[in-house]
C-alpha cells in the first residue's frame, strides 16, 4: 500500500474499532458485502468513497478527515496524479510537430499565432499537474498528519498487519495516526465542554502512549495533554481544522499512569477546562482541580 493508503485505512480501523461494529454488522447496515469490508479494512482494494461516508455515519463522526484521506488515496490509487505528471515532463513527440530547420523569429507585439496541438496537450496536461498537486498539498496542510514534526519521512512500505511503527519515549511527540498506533486505541475517558466541543483521552497499549482528540471545535481553540511530562498541543487553525478531528501529539505513559488534557476555547471569556483520567483505570472523566474552572463543576 501507498503510505497515502495507509492513512486512509488506519482511519477507517479506527472508526470501525470506535464504533463497535463487526464485519457482519457493516455488510447488514451498509450497500456493501462482508467480503468486501473485509478487503477495505485490510488495504486490499480502495473502498468507495459512499463507504467511507457509511462508516463515518455509522460510527457517529465526522466525516471531513476521513474523506480527505480517501480523495488523496484515490488520486493515487487510480494513477490519475502520476499520469498527470508523466504527461506533464514529457517532451513534444516529432511526430507531432517536426522541429522548424529555423529558428522562428517572435510575433510582433499585439498579434496572435495559434500553438501547435503537441504544445497545447503539454500546456494542459501541466495546468492539470498543477491543480492536483495543489489540491493534494492542501489536503495534506489541512490534515493532523501535518502536525507531525517536519522532515519525519513516511515509511517506505507498511508491514500488512500494520503495526506500530514506535513504541514509548521513541513516540513522544509524535503523530498517532502517521506512527500507526491510532488504530483501536482505547478511550479513557470522554468530555464535552461548555462551548460543546468534544474531547476525548486514547491510549494505546501496543505503543504504550496516550494523546487527546477533539471535535465539534471552533476556530482558535485550543487542547493540550500531559502525562506528568512534556506538554503537546494542538490548535484549531481554520474552518477545516474545525470540520474534523483533530489530534494532540502522543506521550509516553505505562499503567498507573495519570493523563490530563485540558481545553483553552477561543473566546475571550472562555474558560480552560480540564479532565483526566489513569491509565488502567475506569473509563470516565473528572475533572482536575484548576483555579480557572468553574467551582463545583463536574465531568
Amino acid at each position: 500500500m501507498t503510505p497515502e493508503h495507509t492513512r486512509l485505512v488506519a482511519a477507517l480501523r479506527e472508526l470501525r474499532a470506535g464504533a463497535g461494529l463487526s464485519l457482519a454488522a457493516l455488510a447488514e447496515r451498509t450497500a456493501y458485502s462482508k467480503s468486501s469490508w473485509e478487503r477495505y479494512l485490510n488495504g486490499k482494494s480502495l473502498p468507495p468513497r459512499l463507504a467511507v461516508r457509511e462508516l463515518c455515519r455509522l460510527a457517529d463522526e465526522p466525516e471531513g478527515r476521513p474523506l480527505a484521506l480517501w480523495e488523496i488515496a484515490e488520486s493515487r490509487w487510480s494513477g490519475r496524479a502520476v499520469a498527470a505528471s508523466t504527461s506533464a515532463s514529457a517532451p513534444p513527440s516529432p511526430a507531432d510537430e517536426p522541429p522548424p530547420p529555423h529558428p522562428e523569429p517572435s510575433p510582433p507585439a499585439g498579434t496572435g499565432r495559434p500553438l501547435g496541438r503537441s504544445r497545447l496537450l503539454v500546456l494542459l496536461a501541466s495546468a492539470y499537474t498543477v491543480i492536483v498537486g495543489g489540491v493534494a498539498a492542501l489536503l495534506f496542510l489541512l490534515l493532523p498528519d501535518s502536525e507531525a514534526p517536519k522532515g519525519e519521512p513516511l515509511p517506505a512500505s507498511v508491514p500488512f498487519s500494520l503495526a506500530p511503527l514506535c513504541h514509548g519515549a521513541a513516540c513522544e511527540g509524535r503523530d498517532p495516526m502517521r506512527l500507526i498506533c491510532g488504530i483501536g486505541p482505547d478511550t479513557l475517558a470522554a468530555y464535552r465542554t461548555a462551548t460543546g466541543a468534544h474531547v476525548e483521552l486514547r491510549h494505546s497499549e501496543k505503543c504504550g502512549t496516550s494523546w487527546a482528540r477533539t471535535w465539534g471545535t471552533e476556530i482558535g481553540d485550543r487542547l493540550d495533554v500531559t502525562a506528568g511530562g512534556p506538554t503537546h498541543g494542538v490548535r484549531i487553525g481554520n474552518a477545516d481544522d474545525a470540520a474534523a478531528f483533530m489530534y494532540t501529539e502522543m506521550t509516553e505513559v505505562n499503567p498507573g499512569s495519570t493523563v490530563r488534557a485540558c481545553f483553552r476555547p477561543t473566546a475571550a471569556d472562555g474558560e480552560r477546562e480540564c479532565f483526566e483520567a489513569r491509565v488502567g483505570g475506569a473509563a470516565a472523566a473528572s475533572r482536575a482541580p484548576s483555579p480557572s474552572l468553574p467551582p463545583g463543576s463536574r465531568g
